[in-house]
Parts: C-alpha cells; sequence; structure tokens
C-alpha cells in the first residue's frame, strides 16, 4: 500500500483502517513516509476528522512506535495527571509529590511552553541542577525508590508524537481533536500509568475557548483511556484568568513551593486538591474525594508534601536549598509595581491570554520552539476576579531583566485587567466532571 492511497482515502472523507494507520505511523518514524505525504494525511484528518476507533488505533500506534514502560515492579497503584495547559498553570509542581506522599506512584512525563502557556520541565530547570533528561531505567529507579519522578520524553517513547506534533506545529493543523488526543494519551499511555486524570481547560487563556470544545476534547480522550483499559476522567476547568497569582518559571516553582508549605492561593490549591484527590479514588486508596482531600490536607500540614518534593529535587540533581531559601532561585534584576490609576472598583476580568502575551514580551514564553527562555522573569501579586481595588493599589508586579520589555509588557497587563463599580458574580473554576 501506498501513502497515496492512504491520503486519497482520507481526502475523500473515508475511514482508515488499523492496518492504513499503522503504516502511517510506521512510515513517519522510518522515513517510509515523507514529511510532505504525513503533512498532507495530516491536513486530510485535519479537514475530515476520524472516528473514535479510528483515534484510538491512532493511539495505540503512536504509543507503540517506541519503548512502552514497565511498571509492575511497583506495588503501588500508578497514577498520572494532564492538563491542556494555560497561563500560571503549575498545578504538576504540586500535585505529583503531593500524590506521591499520599501513597501513589507519579510517573510524570511533562513538556515544556510554548506560546503563552507555560512548561512543567522549563520551570522546574529554574532549580539549579535539576535534571529533567533521565533515560527509562533511571525514571523507574526513582519510581520504585521515592514515588514520584518529573521527566522529559525521551528519544525511545512515542517517537512518532515528535515528529508528527513539529509538522502539525508548522502546518496550522495542532487544532485537531483527533490529532491531540493521539498525542496526548499516547505519551501518557506510554509511561506506564494505570489510571489518568485529565484536566481541560477552556477559556481566554487555554487552548479551547469554550466549554463545549472542552467537552469535546475530554469526551474523546476518556474514550481512548477506556478503550485502552486505562481508568480514564476528565474535569473541565476555567482558565479565563490565570491560576495562582505568579506567573513565568522562576516564580511559579516559588508559588508550588509555597503551597506545598500550606500557603497557597485559593484557586491553585482547589485545582490541585481536586485532581490530586481524583487521581487517590482512581488509585484505589480512598473511596470518595472528599476522603482524599482530608488526606492530602494532612499531608501538606505535616510537611510530608514538601518533603516528597524535596526528595525529588534531590534525586534529580537539583540544589534542595532553594525549597528553604527561594531567593536561591533565579531572580529578576527589576522589579516594578504597576499601579491601579482608575477609580475604585472591583476586578471584573484579567485577560489570561494578554497576561499570556505579557509574560512573551518579557521573556518567559517561547515564540518559536527554539526560543531561549529567561526563567527569572514573570509576573507576580496579580489581582484575581472580585478583589476590591483602589486608586494606587497594585495590580501586579513586573519582574524584568530587559528594559525595553517593560513598556510593552504593562500595557498588556493593563489591557487585560479591568475594573468595574460592582463586583461580578463569582465564576466557577470546575465546571464538570466526566468519567
Amino acid at each position: 500500500m501506498f501513502p497515496q492511497d492512504i491520503i486519497r482515502k482520507k481526502r475523500d472523507g473515508g475511514a482508515l483502517t488499523r492496518e492504513e494507520i499503522e503504516i502511517f505511523v510506521d512510515g513517519v518514524v522510518n522515513g517510509g513516509f515523507a514529511d510532505y505525504q504525513s503533512s498532507a494525511l495530516l491536513m486530510a484528518i485535519f479537514l475530515n476528522g476520524m472516528t473514535a476507533r479510528e483515534t484510538g488505533w491512532l493511539t495505540n500506534a503512536m504509543m507503540n512506535s517506541g519503548e512502552v514502560v514497565d511498571l509492575g515492579h511497583i506495588d503501588r497503584p500508578k497514577a498520572d495527571k494532564h492538563s491542556t495547559g494555560g497561563v500560571g498553570d503549575k498545578v504538576s509542581l504540586i500535585l505529583a509529590p503531593l500524590a506521591a506522599s499520599a501513597g501513589l506512584c507519579v510517573p510524570m512525563m511533562s513538556g515544556r511552553g510554548l506560546g503563552h502557556t507555560g512548561g512543567t520541565l522549563d520551570k522546574l530547570e529554574a532549580i539549579s541542577g535539576f535534571n529533567v533528561n533521565l533515560d527509562i531505567p533511571e525514571f523507574k529507579r526513582l519510581l520504585a525508590e521515592i514515588g514520584v519522578a518529573m521527566i522529559g520524553q525521551t528519544e525511545t517513547l512515542v517517537p512518532a508524537d515528535r515528529k508528527l506534533y513539529a509538522l502539525r506545529d508548522v502546518t496550522a493543523t495542532v487544532s485537531s481533536i483527533p490529532l491531540i488526543c493521539g498525542s496526548i494519551m499516547s505519551k501518557k499511555l506510554a509511561e506506564g500509568t494505570d489510571s489518568l486524570v485529565l484536566d481541560v481547560k477552556f477559556g481566554a487563556g487555554a487552548f479551547m475557548k469554550t466549554p463545549e470544545q472542552a467537552r469535546e476534547l475530554a469526551e474523546a480522550m476518556v474514550a481512548i483511556g477506556k478503550e485502552m483499559n486505562r481508568t480514564t476522567v476528565a474535569f473541565l476547568t476555567a482558565m479565563n484568568q490565570p491560576l495562582g497569582r505568579k506567573c513565568g518559571n522562576a516564580l511559579e516553582v516559588v508559588e508550588s513551593i509555597e503551597c506545598l508549605r500550606g500557603d497557597g492561593p485559593a484557586d491553585l490549591m482547589e485545582v490541585t486538591l481536586t485532581l490530586t484527590a481524583q487521581m487517590m479514588v482512581c488509585g484505589g486508596l480512598t473511596q470518595n474525594r472528599e476522603e482524599a482531600r482530608e488526606i492530602l490536607e494532612e499531608k501538606i500540614n505535616s510537611g510530608m508534601a514538601l518533603e516528597h518534593f524535596r526528595k525529588m529535587v534531590h534525586a534529580q540533581g537539583g540544589d534542595t536549598r532553594v525549597i528553604d531559601d527561594l531567593s536561591l532561585l533565579p531572580v529578576a534584576s527589576e522589579i516594578v509595581d504597576i499601579a491601579y490609576d482608575g477609580e475604585s472598583g472591583f476586578v471584573n476580568e484579567v485577560h489570561a491570554l494578554k497576561i499570556g502575551h505579557a509574560l512573551m514580551h518579557l521573556g518567559a514564553g517561547r515564540e518559536t520552539v527554539d526560543s531561549t527562555l529567561d526563567l527569572a522573569v514573570g509576573i507576580s501579586e496579580l489581582v484575581k476576579v472580585g478583589e476590591p481595588v483602589a486608586k494606587g493599589s497594585t495590580l501586579c508586579r513586573l519582574h524584568v531583566n530587559k528594559p525595553d520589555s517593560l513598556a510593552p509588557a504593562e500595557k498588556l497587563v493593563r489591557e487585560a485587567i479591568k475594573v468595574e463599580a460592582e463586583a461580578p458574580e463569582p465564576g466557577q473554576l470546575i465546571v464538570d466532571f466526566i468519567s
């Protein structure tokens, strides 16, 4: 069977067979499909979609395009979480050690940020020496010893995804739901988890802009998990304003450590505790989220969660002194308070996408995959929707290293924050649960 036959079939709206999908994925890895042929098929999939069965076959073929991690030697329940990304979303840094402290094994393979959405690996690398590039044997060893490890995708894991994602990025086919599902689920299922909790975000700062789009993606991924015999559930969460009060790589590590100390912002803690509690339920450690949440809060209050973060940092070569002395993390050369200059009122909007673009101006986000990040810069003390402000109040602080980045970043921040005379109705943060 020739590549053009498979391309033609999908171009004309046909459903591909399992064999055809496996030929395609194998061809992506071994060169049987040229980049221009893969790009043509990706566009055909983008335009004509895939059935649930096709998407499941695609995910399975991608998962098996490389090594699949076997964690059978670990007797803890294996659970992970995946977020579709947003602004200020540092949940993974808190959730992984917290879940491990409560008895789960958390094999977390994460990615880097692109555009206005941050990446877990970039944040971890703000900790001097932290090595996210572990091989699979070392990954498995750490999981057996301390119950948690956070690494990047290895060369041997889902090689088809690395090639396909790069092609999707340059062919405007990233937003295809079957291709998103295949990319996310193949990596998560290849890392050896028994269960997966998904955080599918919607809103101004999310990839999916509406709850309806988020639900479609969540239901598709949950269906794939079921097809692959992995317990998979999803939450729909709002991303209209950034999560927490700090955005930027080192600053988000600071806020994560504050959360593990028991001093985190309410919205960030709510999402983290809900997702982690559901991981415990899926892993069979508790009957319900309420029981799990009590255990998790005790792990934070006792210092056990922070201790697991310390163990992970040490095991992956990071400087554990930062946990007790946050000033050892990268610090910007200038910190500028942005003061409110209007009439007293209440914050009605903190537009997440505009805040994300401000972060990119400062140097905290990537414009292209090859962009170099400034790990020290970002935004802190950011106001939240519903809070009162008066003339002279601080809307946020900008952490700046390049003087010429200050003006455009400040302009975007001021555009992002809307103040009205009346307080808004409280918005719902966690909108739905799909099981």
